[in-house]
Protein backbone atom coordinates (compact mmCIF):
# COMPACT_ATOMS: atom_id res chain seq x y z
CA UNK A 1 0.00 0.00 0.00
CA UNK A 2 1.03 3.70 -0.50
CA UNK A 3 2.22 5.65 2.25
CA UNK A 4 -0.93 8.19 1.91
CA UNK A 5 -3.04 5.47 1.58
CA UNK A 6 -1.56 3.23 4.63
CA UNK A 7 -1.81 6.67 7.02
CA UNK A 8 -5.12 7.32 6.14
CA UNK A 9 -5.89 3.86 6.89
CA UNK A 10 -4.61 4.31 10.54
CA UNK A 11 -5.64 7.68 11.21
CA UNK A 12 -9.25 8.38 10.57
CA UNK A 13 -10.51 11.45 8.79
CA UNK A 14 -14.26 12.54 8.64
CA UNK A 15 -15.25 15.88 6.98
CA UNK A 16 -17.91 18.45 7.84
CA UNK A 17 -18.67 21.54 5.61
CA UNK A 18 -20.67 24.39 8.02
CA UNK A 19 -20.32 27.39 6.35
CA UNK A 20 -20.95 29.11 3.29
CA UNK A 21 -19.73 32.91 2.79
CA UNK A 22 -21.02 35.18 0.45
CA UNK A 23 -19.65 38.46 0.86
CA UNK A 24 -19.19 41.89 -0.69
CA UNK A 25 -16.04 43.84 0.64
CA UNK A 26 -15.13 44.92 2.51
CA UNK A 27 -15.47 42.08 4.60
CA UNK A 28 -13.66 40.40 7.89
CA UNK A 29 -13.72 36.92 9.42
CA UNK A 30 -12.03 36.36 12.28
CA UNK A 31 -11.39 32.36 12.95
CA UNK A 32 -11.13 31.45 16.54
CA UNK A 33 -8.13 28.35 17.50
CA UNK A 34 -10.08 25.05 16.56
CA UNK A 35 -11.21 22.78 18.99
CA UNK A 36 -9.67 19.72 19.75
CA UNK A 37 -9.73 17.05 16.93
CA UNK A 38 -10.38 19.13 14.56
CA UNK A 39 -8.88 20.83 11.60
CA UNK A 40 -10.24 23.91 10.02
CA UNK A 41 -10.39 24.29 5.72
CA UNK A 42 -11.59 26.99 3.72
CA UNK A 43 -12.42 26.20 -0.06
CA UNK A 44 -12.50 29.73 -2.11
CA UNK A 45 -15.02 28.93 -5.15
CA UNK A 46 -15.24 33.06 -6.33
CA UNK A 47 -13.46 36.03 -5.72
CA UNK A 48 -10.28 35.98 -3.06
CA UNK A 49 -8.80 36.81 -0.36
CA UNK A 50 -5.81 37.38 2.30
CA UNK A 51 -4.87 35.30 5.18
CA UNK A 52 -3.38 36.86 8.10
CA UNK A 53 -1.40 35.19 10.78
CA UNK A 54 1.56 36.95 11.80
CA UNK A 55 2.78 33.59 13.48
CA UNK A 56 3.07 31.78 10.16
CA UNK A 57 4.66 34.80 8.04
CA UNK A 58 3.82 37.36 5.43
CA UNK A 59 0.29 37.81 4.70
CA UNK A 60 -1.19 35.62 1.89
CA UNK A 61 -3.55 36.27 -1.36
CA UNK A 62 -5.88 32.77 -2.24
CA UNK A 63 -8.16 33.26 -5.14
CA UNK A 64 -10.96 31.19 -6.40
CA UNK A 65 -9.82 27.36 -6.86
CA UNK A 66 -7.50 27.28 -4.02
CA UNK A 67 -7.74 25.49 -1.02
CA UNK A 68 -6.57 26.67 2.60
CA UNK A 69 -5.91 23.80 5.16
CA UNK A 70 -4.68 24.80 8.96
CA UNK A 71 -3.43 21.97 10.85
CA UNK A 72 -2.02 23.61 13.56
CA UNK A 73 -5.32 24.71 14.56
CA UNK A 74 -3.95 28.28 15.50
CA UNK A 75 -6.65 31.06 15.22
CA UNK A 76 -6.34 33.12 12.13
CA UNK A 77 -7.95 36.39 10.17
CA UNK A 78 -9.22 36.13 6.27
CA UNK A 79 -10.54 39.26 5.12
CA UNK A 80 -10.80 40.69 1.57
CA UNK A 81 -7.26 43.39 1.92
CA UNK A 82 -9.05 47.12 1.23
CA UNK A 83 -9.13 47.81 4.60
CA UNK A 84 -12.32 49.10 4.67
CA UNK A 85 -14.93 49.22 7.08
CA UNK A 86 -16.84 46.13 7.24
CA UNK A 87 -20.49 45.69 6.48
CA UNK A 88 -22.53 43.80 9.15
CA UNK A 89 -22.67 39.66 8.58
CA UNK A 90 -26.02 38.21 8.87
CA UNK A 91 -26.46 34.66 9.59
CA UNK A 92 -28.82 32.21 8.32
CA UNK A 93 -29.85 28.40 7.82
CA UNK A 94 -30.02 26.71 4.68
CA UNK A 95 -30.85 23.13 3.99
CA UNK A 96 -27.61 21.65 4.36
CA UNK A 97 -24.96 25.20 5.94
CA UNK A 98 -25.59 28.01 7.31
CA UNK A 99 -25.44 30.71 5.06
CA UNK A 100 -22.82 33.62 6.50
CA UNK A 101 -23.59 36.94 4.04
CA UNK A 102 -23.20 40.79 3.99
CA UNK A 103 -24.36 44.00 1.84
CA UNK A 104 -21.26 44.44 0.53
CA UNK A 105 -20.85 46.59 -2.43
CA UNK A 106 -17.23 45.82 -3.58
CA UNK A 107 -16.04 42.36 -5.14
CA UNK A 108 -17.60 39.42 -3.91
CA UNK A 109 -16.49 36.34 -2.25
CA UNK A 110 -18.04 32.95 -2.04
CA UNK A 111 -16.31 30.38 0.08
CA UNK A 112 -16.74 27.04 1.97
CA UNK A 113 -15.80 26.21 5.59
CA UNK A 114 -15.45 23.18 7.23
CA UNK A 115 -13.78 21.20 9.77
CA UNK A 116 -11.65 17.98 9.08
CA UNK A 117 -12.73 15.70 12.57
CA UNK A 118 -9.91 13.15 13.96
CA UNK A 119 -9.34 11.58 17.43
CA UNK A 120 -7.49 13.71 19.73
CA UNK A 121 -4.52 11.08 19.53
CA UNK A 122 -4.82 11.04 15.28
CA UNK A 123 -4.64 14.62 14.78
CA UNK A 124 -1.19 14.89 16.83
CA UNK A 125 0.25 12.82 14.88
CA UNK A 126 -0.88 14.91 11.56
CA UNK A 127 -0.02 18.16 13.30
CA UNK A 128 3.63 16.77 14.08
CA UNK A 129 4.08 15.74 10.50
CA UNK A 130 2.27 17.86 8.17
CA UNK A 131 2.82 21.96 7.66
CA UNK A 132 0.98 24.66 9.93
CA UNK A 133 -0.61 25.76 6.73
CA UNK A 134 -1.23 24.02 3.65
CA UNK A 135 -2.23 26.11 0.51
CA UNK A 136 -3.14 24.66 -2.47
CA UNK A 137 -3.27 27.06 -5.50
CA UNK A 138 -5.55 26.59 -8.72
CA UNK A 139 -2.83 27.74 -10.35
CA UNK A 140 0.05 25.53 -9.15
CA UNK A 141 -1.92 21.93 -10.10
CA UNK A 142 -3.56 22.76 -12.78
CA UNK A 143 -1.33 20.93 -15.00
CA UNK A 144 -0.29 18.45 -12.29
CA UNK A 145 -1.57 14.78 -12.08
CA UNK A 146 -4.51 15.51 -9.57
CA UNK A 147 -5.40 19.42 -11.01
CA UNK A 148 -8.53 18.25 -12.50
CA UNK A 149 -9.63 16.01 -9.22
CA UNK A 150 -9.91 18.69 -7.24
CA UNK A 151 -11.07 20.96 -9.30
CA UNK A 152 -14.10 18.20 -9.98
CA UNK A 153 -14.68 17.92 -6.38
CA UNK A 154 -14.92 21.60 -5.64
CA UNK A 155 -17.05 21.87 -8.67
CA UNK A 156 -19.52 19.21 -7.14
CA UNK A 157 -18.93 21.21 -3.56
CA UNK A 158 -20.49 24.52 -4.67
CA UNK A 159 -23.33 22.79 -6.85
CA UNK A 160 -24.22 20.67 -3.82
CA UNK A 161 -24.81 23.69 -1.54
CA UNK A 162 -25.90 25.79 -4.06
CA UNK A 163 -28.48 23.07 -5.16
CA UNK A 164 -29.93 21.95 -0.91
CA UNK A 165 -30.95 19.10 -2.38
CA UNK A 166 -32.00 16.03 -0.24
CA UNK A 167 -29.09 13.87 1.68
CA UNK A 168 -27.12 17.06 0.71
CA UNK A 169 -25.55 17.04 4.11
CA UNK A 170 -23.99 13.34 4.18
CA UNK A 171 -23.17 14.11 0.56
CA UNK A 172 -21.28 17.17 0.91
CA UNK A 173 -19.19 15.62 4.50
CA UNK A 174 -18.31 12.66 2.06
CA UNK A 175 -17.06 15.09 -0.13
CA UNK A 176 -15.38 17.14 2.37
CA UNK A 177 -13.66 13.51 3.71
CA UNK A 178 -12.43 13.22 -0.16
CA UNK A 179 -11.60 16.44 -0.23
CA UNK A 180 -8.68 15.57 2.82
CA UNK A 181 -6.87 12.69 0.41
CA UNK A 182 -7.21 15.24 -2.63
CA UNK A 183 -5.56 18.13 -1.10
CA UNK A 184 -2.39 15.93 0.56
CA UNK A 185 -2.25 14.45 -3.25
CA UNK A 186 -2.12 17.80 -4.77
CA UNK A 187 0.68 19.25 -1.63
CA UNK A 188 2.62 16.24 -2.38
CA UNK A 189 3.01 17.18 -5.73
CA UNK A 190 3.44 21.19 -5.63
CA UNK A 191 4.93 21.73 -1.54
CA UNK A 192 8.62 23.44 -0.72
CA UNK A 193 7.92 24.39 2.94
CA UNK A 194 9.25 23.08 5.61
CA UNK A 195 10.17 19.77 6.75
CA UNK A 196 7.07 17.16 7.25
CA UNK A 197 5.79 14.25 5.12
CA UNK A 198 5.34 15.72 2.11
CA UNK A 199 8.49 16.59 1.77
CA UNK A 200 9.63 13.55 2.66
CA UNK A 201 7.40 12.22 -0.02
CA UNK A 202 8.95 14.32 -2.80
CA UNK A 203 12.21 12.93 -2.08
CA UNK A 204 12.50 9.85 -4.43
CA UNK A 205 15.44 8.42 -2.95
CA UNK A 206 13.75 8.29 0.23
CA UNK A 207 10.33 6.99 -0.57
CA UNK A 208 11.26 3.10 -0.42
CA UNK A 209 12.50 3.88 3.34
CA UNK A 210 8.69 5.47 4.06
CA UNK A 211 6.92 3.44 2.33
CA UNK A 212 8.20 0.43 4.19
CA UNK A 213 7.64 1.83 7.60
CA UNK A 214 3.86 2.51 6.97
CA UNK A 215 3.65 -0.53 5.67
CA UNK A 216 5.72 -2.88 8.13
CA UNK A 217 5.74 -1.14 11.44
CA UNK A 218 5.93 -4.04 13.39
CA UNK A 219 9.39 -4.98 11.43
CA UNK A 220 12.38 -4.60 13.46
CA UNK A 221 13.66 -2.08 11.20
CA UNK A 222 17.67 -0.72 11.23
CA UNK A 223 19.01 2.01 10.55
CA UNK A 224 21.08 -0.08 7.91
CA UNK A 225 18.84 -1.68 6.83
CA UNK A 226 16.85 1.66 5.93
CA UNK A 227 19.28 3.18 4.58
CA UNK A 228 20.08 0.05 2.03
CA UNK A 229 16.70 -0.21 0.63
CA UNK A 230 17.13 3.64 -0.35
CA UNK A 231 20.57 2.56 -1.51
CA UNK A 232 22.72 5.21 0.07
CA UNK A 233 25.36 5.27 3.04
CA UNK A 234 23.95 5.32 6.57
CA UNK A 235 25.20 8.59 7.24
CA UNK A 236 23.57 10.29 4.46
CA UNK A 237 19.97 8.55 4.55
CA UNK A 238 19.92 9.68 8.19
CA UNK A 239 21.14 13.22 7.09
CA UNK A 240 18.85 13.57 4.10
CA UNK A 241 15.72 11.91 6.13
CA UNK A 242 16.35 14.06 9.60
CA UNK A 243 16.13 17.17 6.72
CA UNK A 244 13.29 16.33 4.91
CA UNK A 245 11.30 15.45 7.51
CA UNK A 246 12.51 17.52 10.62
CA UNK A 247 12.43 14.19 12.22
CA UNK A 248 14.51 10.82 12.75
CA UNK A 249 13.27 7.41 11.04
CA UNK A 250 12.88 6.16 15.10
CA UNK A 251 10.55 9.00 15.25
CA UNK A 252 8.19 8.35 12.54
CA UNK A 253 8.65 4.48 12.91
CA UNK A 254 7.46 5.14 16.72
CA UNK A 255 4.56 7.59 15.91
CA UNK A 256 3.39 4.64 13.68
CA UNK A 257 3.92 2.21 16.11
CA UNK A 258 1.96 3.93 19.17
CA UNK A 259 -0.77 4.97 16.24
CA UNK A 260 -1.20 1.23 14.95
CA UNK A 261 -1.39 0.35 19.09
CA UNK A 262 -3.60 2.43 20.16
CA UNK A 263 -6.00 1.87 17.28
CA UNK A 264 -6.04 -1.87 18.05
CA UNK A 265 -6.41 -1.15 21.96
CA UNK A 266 -9.83 0.07 21.09
CA UNK A 267 -11.17 -2.75 19.85
CA UNK A 268 -12.66 -5.75 21.59
CA UNK A 269 -11.12 -8.49 22.09
CA UNK A 270 -7.58 -6.66 21.67
CA UNK A 271 -5.48 -7.07 24.40
CA UNK A 272 -2.37 -5.78 25.59
CA UNK A 273 0.04 -8.26 24.49
CA UNK A 274 -1.97 -8.96 21.23
CA UNK A 275 -1.26 -5.16 20.55
CA UNK A 276 1.97 -4.89 21.93
CA UNK A 277 2.48 -7.78 19.06
CA UNK A 278 1.14 -5.67 16.68
CA UNK A 279 3.53 -2.91 17.16
CA UNK A 280 6.41 -4.81 17.01
CA UNK A 281 7.14 -5.48 20.34
CA UNK A 282 8.28 -9.01 22.19
CA UNK A 283 8.43 -7.80 25.40
CA UNK A 284 5.09 -6.76 27.05
CA UNK A 285 6.79 -4.50 29.78
CA UNK A 286 8.78 -3.10 26.96
CA UNK A 287 5.54 -1.97 25.42
CA UNK A 288 3.61 -0.52 27.98
CA UNK A 289 6.76 1.61 29.00
CA UNK A 290 7.08 2.80 25.89
CA UNK A 291 3.59 3.99 25.33
CA UNK A 292 3.25 5.50 28.35
CA UNK A 293 6.07 7.59 27.48
CA UNK A 294 4.52 8.26 24.27
CA UNK A 295 0.32 8.51 25.19
CA UNK A 296 1.41 9.39 28.50
CA UNK A 297 -0.99 6.91 30.09
CA UNK A 298 -0.75 3.12 30.40
CA UNK A 299 -2.13 0.87 27.45
CA UNK A 300 -4.92 -0.38 30.11
CA UNK A 301 -5.66 3.23 31.25
CA UNK A 302 -5.84 4.51 27.29
CA UNK A 303 -8.94 1.34 26.77
CA UNK A 304 -10.71 2.71 29.49
CA UNK A 305 -10.51 6.64 28.75
CA UNK A 306 -11.95 5.22 25.14
CA UNK A 307 -14.36 3.24 26.11
CA UNK A 308 -15.69 6.20 28.47
CA UNK A 309 -15.09 8.93 25.61
CA UNK A 310 -12.45 10.89 27.42
CA UNK A 311 -10.23 12.74 25.50
CA UNK A 312 -6.43 11.77 26.11
CA UNK A 313 -3.30 13.92 25.20
CA UNK A 314 -0.02 12.65 24.15
CA UNK A 315 3.28 14.24 25.37
CA UNK A 316 4.52 16.59 23.06
CA UNK A 317 7.88 15.21 22.41
CA UNK A 318 7.31 11.44 21.48
CA UNK A 319 9.81 8.80 22.81
CA UNK A 320 12.60 7.89 20.84
CA UNK A 321 13.58 3.95 19.68
CA UNK A 322 16.79 3.25 18.78
CA UNK A 323 18.02 1.81 15.29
Amino acid sequence: MDWLSRLLDLVSVQGQLDIRCTFGAPWRVDHAAAAAGEIQYHVITEGGLTLEDPAAGPPQHLKAGDVLILPDGRAHLLHDGSGGVVAPVRRRAGVNVLIHENSGPGERLDMLCGRFLLSVSHIQLLRNYLPPRIVIRRDDIDNGAHGAQMSTLIELMRREVAAESLGGRALLNALSAALFTVSLRCAGEVVVGPPGLLTLAKHQRLAPALTAIFNRPAHSWTLPELANICRMSRATFARHFQESLGRSAAELLMDVRMTLAANELRKPGVSTAMAAGLAGYQSEAAFQRVFKQHMGVTPAQWRRNQLAGLPVSPPTNSALLAI
